[in-house]
């Protein structure tokens, strides 16, 4: 479509990013309604609402979810453009200790940091996965990939790809049990419950509205692990809720459906966190760009359709 530029999409880049007008124009160093107006101009160019506005937060519709994707990775190229042009007489060196959680570890953090190691030699990344809660201050890591909330003030984090979890089944267990047509129908199924950080991880979160609504599940089968979790799932054995940056391409090849699709659940962005005091190494900042350029190609890579 005509009318589009780079500009815009720093722009929505950065909104997105932001949990209000406010935190956006303060962003920027404009009014609200600077940044408002050039929203709505957008949004009229697109023929589509981004973001749904309230007086405390943003939140992005489908459709500004799929821009807000796009625009991370075409940010965070420019950015690494722009780097590798400026940097090419200044070697990055040294150690970035990086910590993830398993699964998004394994399939997608561990290839980007040895693509990085690659292209860079000189800098050593230490990699560790794991499930357990951290307090990244005072750990020794410079870097911690989270999926969710961000839960301490005291922490910044980077945006590295839009996500959110999505309620599934396998065709088989629907076939057997039926599909629950409301939240209130869960108590009814078998719930495959994944154990994660330190939430209560037997309480499955929805929205509607501007409301969060919650209720308790129940299932004789919890894990730690996110893969063993899919796999009981697609053995039939249950109900899961899932990032969709996991369980997308099972979506679309029909080995999993989508329950109760039109219903929201809160945001789990995947997101690079470190403590909001400390100053970023260039070799860290160069770690986050290319996980956020490359967790975009990945994760639509992974998501499209095969073709025979």
């Amino acid at each position: 479509m005509s009318g589009a530029s780079t500009d815009d999409v720093t722009f929505f880049d950065i909104v997105a990013r932001s949990r209000s007008l406010t935190e956006a124009a303060r962003e920027f160093g404009v009014s609200v309604s600077s940044v408002s107006k050039r929203l709505a101009q957008m949004e009229a160019r697109l023929g589509v609402l981004l973001v749904q506005r309230s007086t405390r937060r943003l939140t992005l519709t489908p459709e500004g979810e799929r821009y807000a994707a796009g625009a991370a990775v075409i940010a965070a190229q420019l950015a690494e453009l722009e780097d590798s042009i400026a940097e090419q007489q200044h070697e990055l060196r040294g150690r970035v200790h990086v910590r993830s959680t398993i699964g998004l570890g394994r399939a997608h953090i561990a290839p980007l940091v040895a693509d990085f190691v690659e292209r860079n030699p000189r800098v050593q990344v230490d990699l560790e996965l794991s499930s357990l809660p951290l307090n990244i201050a005072g750990t020794g890591f410079d870097l911690d990939i989270r999926v969710g909330a961000l839960p301490d003030s005291r922490l910044t984090a980077t945006r590295l790809w839009v996500n959110r979890r999505v309620l599934c089944a396998s065709p088989e267990y629907l076939r057997r049990n039926g599909t629950p047509a409301s939240i209130e129908e869960l108590d009814q199924h078998t719930c495959i419950i994944l154990r994660e950080n330190e939430s209560d991880y037997a309480l499955w979160r929805f929205e509607s509205g501007d409301k969060e609504l919650s209720i308790r599940v129940a299932g004789n089968l919890i894990s730690n692990d996110g893969d063993v979790i899919t796999q009981w799932c697609l053995a039939g054995r249950g109900l899961v809720m899932r990032s969709l940056w996991h369980v997308e391409p099972l979506l679309r090849d029909g080995s999993l459906v989508q329950v109760l699709p039109g219903i929201r659940t809160p945001s789990a962005d995947i997101a690079a966190v470190y403590p909001a005091a400390a100053p970023l190494p260039r070799r860290t900042r160069a770690v986050i760009d290319h996980l956020k350029a490359g967790l975009g190609r990945r994760i639509t890579a992974a998501a499209r359709p095969c073709r025979s």
